[in-house]
């Protein structure tokens, strides 16, 4: 068995671990940030961390009222012209915490008098020991370079974070469920890996979906180009339709998450329209409406929320991807050209 699936089989007992171990922790750090009360949220990251902090940007801004940004490393690093952040909360998402464009985003805001805030599996690296505050993943080594249980982690430390601000019962006990709801998913594995060999010779796709799940998105296509090296390309579903739809034509494969929720009436009628033009459609969903659109359906546990949705809808994804992988006779431990860290300034 290959590190990356040992790794996508641990993301229960991962999400588990984190919630034992820190959640206490995150109820402080809640308590902190109601105390210094930040006017707005800027978001750090790269790679998958960086689709993390996508799910971030609507998770916080839903739950707890915050406007949240991306932030621009390059203005901080390239540029030397760092916006003013004295009134934000700076919160940095990283795997391994080594990047200097995002430890650079972090040391700023500390000379500013920002509230910082570091989720990282590496609790002593440069970015952790940059800000003021911490929180570990306690995702263990991540062998594979594709970041699978760290991602995960890093979702379920933003949704814990969103939970502790809210003060929110209800939000807590949800939570609470969704390693339970993972750990369904996975008993799919076989199933799935058997599912994406019918596109061992596919080039490109899209991937789609909206709202919570546009992290879902590009976190999808991201796995589909570092280990499959097939050209997937993310768009909400909206954007879609602006233009990219053109590409449809019969036989083009689109890959669409479609989550229980305020989304999911849009992305049934959107199916319906790429199936009048005859694409190729796997479709990630606890929907039935949707599933039985779908050339390859790929089956999701009913009753999960759709603002804790990305932590499981990703996983029939990351699954595909290893088979597709395995499909192509490729390695899914070492992808072409990649490194586990990635050093950018």
């Amino acid at each position: 068995m290959s590190y990356l699936e040992q790794e996508i089989l641990e993301q229960p007992d991962i999400l588990r671990g984190l919630w034992d171990r820190e959640k206490d922790r995150v109820c402080a750090l809640a308590e902190v940030i109601r105390e210094r009360a930040p006017r707005f949220v800027v978001l750090a990251a790269r790679g998958s961390s960086d689709n993390a902090a996508r799910y971030g940007q609507y998770l916080l801004g839903a739950a707890n009222g915050l406007s949240v940004a991306l932030a621009t490393p390059s203005l901080f690093t390239l540029y030397r012209r760092p916006p003013r952040l004295a009134d934000a909360l700076v919160l940095a998402v990283s795997q391994s915490g080594q990047s200097p464009d995002i430890v650079a985003v972090v040391e700023e805001g500390q000379r500013q008098g920002a509230l910082t805030l570091v989720l990282t599996n590496d609790a002593d690296s440069p970015l952790a020991r940059a800000a003021e505050f911490v929180l570990p993943l306690h995702a263990g080594t991540e062998r594979s370079v594709a970041a699978t249980k760290t991602y995960t982690a890093s979702l379920f430390a933003i949704a814990m974070l969103s939970a502790a601000l809210a003060d929110d019962a209800e939000m807590w006990t949800a939570l609470q469920s969704v390693p339970d709801a993972i750990a369904q998913v996975v008993t799919s594995a076989p199933a799935i890996r058997q599912a994406s060999e019918r596109y061992r010779y596919m080039e490109a796709c899209v991937v789609v979906s909206r709202g919570y799940n546009y992290a879902t998105a590009y976190e999808i296509a991201l796995k589909l180009k570092e280990l499959t090296y097939v050209l997937a390309e993310p768009y909400s579903s909206a954007d879609f339709q602006h233009g990219p739809v053109a590409l449809v034509e019969r036989g083009f494969p689109v890959i669409a998450v479609v989550p229980e929720g305020a989304v999911a009436a849009e992305m049934l009628d959107f199916l319906k329209r790429l199936r009048e033009r005859e694409a190729e459609l796997v479709v990630i969903s606890a929907r039935e409406e949707a599933l039985k659109l779908a050339q390859t359906p790929l089956h999701l546990p009913a009753g999960v929320p759709e603002w804790l949705s990305p932590m499981v809808t990703v996983v029939p994804g990351q699954l595909f991807a290893l088979g597709l992988t395995l499909a192509r006779g490729l390695d899914p431990d070492h992808p072409r050209g990649l490194r586990k860290v990635t050093l950018t300034e």
